[in-house]
């Protein structure tokens, strides 16, 4: 991937093992099975482990679960994807990002008895080898596609299990129907562990709850066994034996009061630890993530909107379900603040752009369609489907170009969305 950012332990992995696989990687647990026997099992040697999967939000989920226990003292290994900038993104040993030399180091032990697993299952044969060799009071585990065939599934007793929204995303790997994917997700649940599960439409929700009743997994339900909800701007989480009054998350947006409430469902739930209401009020105040509705605010790619009195933002968000919450959040910017909002859009040509423009149509009055470093769908393809949407349309042949055209019109709001490759971009651009 082109990159903006010298990513020295992403380079030592291609070499070792390739270049990453994403979308169409095979299914096949066999192998990191046995790399993992060989380095003597470290799966099995974890803190205690909250398991993550869904189709959008586990990031954030998870930032907000690692800022409550942090906030209460403990200390967190997580592994996440993908990244921004850099690969160590992915890795946080004991609440820090993993360093160069350590990250490598591990890579270079898998590659030492499996040379032939895919690089993303190295990657995860590195976090735990790493997470079982250093003292943590919890590991917080995003699956990288999926759950049941899912690299990180080879963890045999996870202490929680949780479930973001599921949408369509990867249908080529997970199936064309919510129903589909749903099993997929859902094949995280283990037999008596609780499963803390978001709000789902009707066709995920049913194939959940099968998934949880044939295998003996308690369900705790968005709706049914707790709730999370915005009310005088507070947030409030509720269960069956306790209830959160707690301030808005500092990420922007109503879908991370949904992400916000679902960590704490989840830090709630029955397990080795106990937050105070202090713990939760700090941590959903002070959760962080990069790149999910992120506004740049000093930078050079942001000056030009920034000196017209506008505001640049920016979101990693790349299928139709993400596009939905975007589009809400700029309407809610816009009832509060005025002005008008352009968008800049980027997508890989395997997402589905004409669900994603049409999703976030519903919140611009403008549309400028740039290329990507890699993989791009085509710009007029996607200012085509802006066009016939009734939205006005434009091109550009590079963000930092897209970015000037927006300058011309006055005080706008403008969103850099649609790929991790373009939110990555920019965050490279305004810093550097």
């Amino acid at each position: 991937m082109t990159t903006l950012v010298e990513d020295i332990v992403q380079q030592r992995f291609i070499e070792l093992f390739g270049p990453e696989f994403g979308h169409g990687k095979p299914f096949d647990l066999a192998r990191l099975r046995a790399a993992l026997h060989q380095l003597g099992d470290p799966q099995d040697k974890l803190p205690p482990v909250i398991h993550v999967a869904g189709t959008n939000g586990k990031g954030s989920t998870i930032a907000f679960m690692r800022a409550i226990a942090e906030a209460a003292g403990h200390k967190v290994h997580a592994f996440t994807k993908p990244h921004l900038l850099r690969i160590n993104e992915r890795f946080v040993l004991a609440s820090k990002a993993a360093d160069n030399e350590r990250l490598i180091d591990a890579a270079e032990r898998v590659c030492a008895v499996a040379p032939e697993i895919t690089q993303f299952d190295a990657q995860v044969a590195a976090a735990f080898l790493l997470f079982s060799e250093m003292a943590a009071d919890a590991v917080l585990l995003e699956t990288g596609m999926g759950g049941r065939d899912d690299s990180t599934n080879v963890v045999p007793a996870p202490t929680l299990t949780v479930l973001t929204p599921i949408a369509l995303d990867h249908q080529d790997a997970l199936g064309h129907t919510l129903g589909e994917i749903a099993a997929h997700k859902a094949g995280i649940f283990k037999r008596g562990v609780p499963a803390i599960v978001a709000r789902q439409e009707d066709a995920p929700r049913i194939v959940i709850e099968a998934q949880a009743d044939a295998i003996g997994a308690p369900l705790y339900r968005q709706g049914v066994e707790w709730d999370a909800y915005a009310s005088q701007g507070r947030l409030v989480v509720q269960t069956e034996t306790r209830a959160l009054d707690l301030p808005l998350p500092a990420l922007f947006g109503v879908h991370q009061i949904e992400n916000a409430g679902l960590a704490c469902a989840a830090l709630l739930a029955p397990w080795r630890h106990q937050f105070s209401d202090d713990a939760f009020a700090e941590g959903v105040g002070n959760a962080r993530w990069p790149g999910r509705l992120q506004p740049l605010t000093r930078g050079p790619l942001s000056a030009p909107i920034r000196a017209l009195g506008g505001e640049v933002w920016v979101d990693a968000g790349h299928n139709a379900h993400a596009a939905y919450a975007l589009a809400r959040a700029l309407k809610q910017m816009r009832a509060q603040r005025g002005g008008h909002n352009i968008a800049i859009a980027g997508l890989r040509r395997r997402k589905d752009a004409l669900k994603f423009i049409a999703a976030l149509a519903q919140g611009i009055e403008h549309l400028i369609a740039v290329p990507l470093p890699e993989d791009h769908a085509s710009v007029h393809e996607i200012a085509k489907l802006g066009y016939d949407l009734g939205i006005d349309v434009d091109t550009a042949p590079s963000l930092a170009a897209a970015m000037q055209n927006a300058a011309q019109l006055s005080a706008p709001r403008v969103l850099i969305c649609g790929s991790f490759l373009l939110a990555a971009e920019a965050l490279a651009l305004e810093n550097a």
